[in-house]
């Protein structure tokens, strides 16, 4: 079984090449944090159709 390509790695080298100075944990550190909070928010946003479909 082949491992998963990494998510964040393609963001993470785009963030790089465009984003001069940057240190390659920092990016992959931003990246992973802005990933987290769109998932944060789009998990929100379904819980709270979720429940507006339910009342």
């Amino acid at each position: 079984m082949t491992e998963p390509e990494d998510p964040l790695g393609y963001w993470t080298s785009r963030l790089l090449r465009i984003g001069v100075g940057i240190l390659p944990e920092d990016a992959r550190r931003f990246v992973h944090d802005l990933y987290a909070k769109a998932q944060a928010d789009l998990d929100a946003e379904r819980a709270e159709a979720d429940f507006e479909r339910e009342e």
